[in-house]
């Protein structure tokens, strides 16, 4: 959903980072590790958020540091979001990896708003599909049902090696989401 409302990731990730954590204050290269985004994306994103408000900075041991500006009119609606956000996926991400041993899960399609995709959702491992069809179709709210893929382990790494579009497109596709990836 953020993806739609905000079109550069880096900005998602550093409009994430800073506001679960607006306590803190983050240097550039910092954030470059933090958020493996190159440094260019991220000093402009930075100075994007900074013109709007969101962000301020000091400078401290010959570093510029950035933080949350705690009276920028939207903080709360904006953090507000970005929890909502996390706790959506997140919850996903929980309720489906206690339905067997996920290795890997992707969302894509009716889950990033693309109905265009193959599958909305790749997992990866062991699972129960009667739970997970059960649990999609009844609890998880969506504009259409879900299709999902689950493969094995050895099967995922042997479609990694032979670079496969299927799981390649799910991967690498612009919009799709990884909630889990222990591989």
């Amino acid at each position: 959903m953020l993806k739609r409302l905000f079109t550069s990731n880096t900005r998602i990730k550093l409009l994430t980072l800073f506001l679960i954590n607006s306590e803190q204050e983050y240097f550039i290269r910092e954030l470059t590790r933090r958020l493996e985004e190159q440094i260019n994306s991220i000093r402009r994103e930075l100075d994007n958020l900074k013109k709007a408000g969101l962000l301020k900075t000091k400078t401290k041991n010959g570093k510029k540091y950035y933080y949350v500006n705690k009276s920028f009119i939207f903080l709360e609606e904006l953090k507000s979001m970005i929890v909502k956000t996390l706790a959506s996926t997140q919850g996903l991400a929980s309720e489906i990896s206690k339905m067997g041993e996920v290795k890997v899960l992707a969302l894509a399609g009716v889950f990033v708003e693309n109905p265009t995709e193959t599958v909305d959702m790749l997992i990866v491992g062991e699972v129960d599909r009667e739970k997970l069809a059960n649990y999609l179709t009844n609890e998880v709210k969506t504009s259409r049902p879900v299709k999902f893929t689950v493969i094995t382990e050895e099967d995922y790494k042997f479609r990694l090696n032979c670079k496969d579009k299927f799981v390649g497109d799910i991967l690498n596709g612009p919009d799709n989401q990884i909630l889990i990836n222990r591989l």
